[in-house]
């Protein structure tokens, strides 16, 4: 049944029959209390872990909830859907679940382990077609297939039947908690999940102050909601690839005015920190998209002392092979790890002088690349530094100056950094 998107506000009647569309297909995901982070953050931290869902995220629930109410002459014709990840499994474990067909456009740079997943999850239902180098180019090839083949194009956020989807989260949390909830943290990429789990809030728990969490580098709801309308953003950091969108939905857009109450950004660096200290500590495993809602507590600290939080993590559909990424930018933004070009004396022992008298007991040289000159008197070495705490770094800085080291610092530089190292 097609619904219209002007002044469209999900029912609490359609989030429950969506709820009972996804009875065996979705998991009722734990709530589960965190203690490492109700003790640093002196509150009450709940996990709503959507990473332990069926396709190890909340997408299979908006997904399968749109394909299921299609009509009879449109299943038999199939769907196509554009995705480089959580939404594209979620379409593939639904056509193989009801036994239709899809076809499923995936950018061309799709890393292998996102292609192979989606195979597993769709099995011979599905037909997987790289095309393009961007999200974008991919949709565009959707849509024209869809123009030409009559097949129904499934939306990763902007519809109404994938957003009441995703608002059955918010009824599992409400279900399973017996104590009001004083904050709730919701991650937003396209806005699909925030406009479904927030309507559910605001019609039964309306005192939750709902923030929505975006990446530093993809502001799109944040740009929007400022904006007073949808506002495509030019260019975006897709680091955190699971909420990195250029323009949010024009229906999720509507619902979110009306339920965030406030929307707050977060660095790249600080969402890898998180995903490490919950592996480390907890043995959660995160997409960046997933850690977004954890990762914006420390801006409430104050906040939401004694209170009840929940925050939902979207996905866990992490490649390990981003790990070494993943952990070197949480080192640059806790200011762990310096880059530097300098110019070593082109004599015997210039590095061993460097090691005894620059570095201290604890630092580590991570990255060097060393360049002999013939015709100079000095050889620039591109170095990267790892120290154990940030206030290391003024001793280490004076320590190259004292010793007569020339020297160049890359961190502050970011197109020559990103070019050297």
């Amino acid at each position: 049944m097609s619904k219209t998107t002007s002044n469209y506000f999900p029912k609490i009647q359609d989030i429950t029959r969506a709820k009972i569309t996804l009875n065996e297909v979705a998991i009722h995901t734990p709530l589960s209390k965190n203690q490492g982070l109700s003790e640093k953050y002196k509150a009450n931290i709940l996990l709503k872990r959507e990473d332990l869902q069926t396709v190890r995220s909340y997408k299979i629930r908006g997904a399968f909830n749109k394909i299921a109410q299609l009509s009879e002459t449109e299943l038999q014709k199939g769907v196509v859907c554009a995705s480089a990840g959580n939404h594209a499994q979620g379409v593939a474990f639904s056509c193989r679940k009801l036994n239709i067909k899809g076809k499923i456009y995936m950018p061309a740079t799709t890393p292998r382990q996102k292609i192979t997943q989606v195979e597993m999850f769709g099995k011979e239902n599905v037909e997987v077609v790289l095309t393009g180098d961007t999200y974008d180019a991919a949709e565009a090839a959707a849509q024209n297939d869809c123009k030409r083949s009559g097949m129904a194009f499934i939306h990763p956020f902007d519809d109404p039947q994938i957003i009441e989807g995703q608002a059955t989260v918010g009824l599992e949390i409400l279900q399973d908690t017996t104590e009001p909830i004083d904050y709730l943290f919701l991650p937003v990429g396209g806005g699909g999940l925030a406009a479904g789990v927030g309507s559910y809030f605001k019609q039964v728990s309306p005192q939750t102050k709902i923030i929505g969490v975006e990446p530093d580098g993809a502001p799109s709801m944040k740009k929007s909601l400022e904006a007073g309308q949808v506002t495509e953003l030019e260019q975006i950091d897709k680091f955190v690839d699971g909420a990195a969108v250029k323009k949010v939905g024009e229906t999720s857009f509507s619902v979110c005015q009306q339920v965030i109450n406030q929307m707050v950004t977060i660095p790249e660096g600080r969402v890898c920190t998180k995903i490490l200290e919950l592996y480390n500590r907890d043995a959660i495993v995160m997409e960046p998209a997933g850690a977004l809602s954890i990762a914006a507590l420390d801006q409430f600290k104050d906040e939401i002392k004694g209170k009840n939080v929940v925050c939902v993590v979207s996905g866990s559909n992490n490649d390990i092979t981003r790990m070494e990424e993943i952990k070197e930018r949480s080192l640059l933004f806790e200011g762990l790890k310096h880059y530097f070009i300098v110019r070593f004396p082109q004599r015997a022992g210039a590095l061993r002088t460097f090691v005894d008298l620059v570095l201290g007991p604890t630092d580590d040289i991570t990255h060097f690349e060393y360049s002999k000159k013939t015709n100079r008197e000095k050889g620039p070495a591109v170095i990267g530094i790892e120290i154990q705490r940030k206030e290391d770094f003024e001793g280490l800085i004076q320590r190259m100056k004292e010793n007569g080291f020339v020297f160049e610092y890359l961190n502050e530089k970011p197109d020559l950094f990103q070019f050297l190292v």
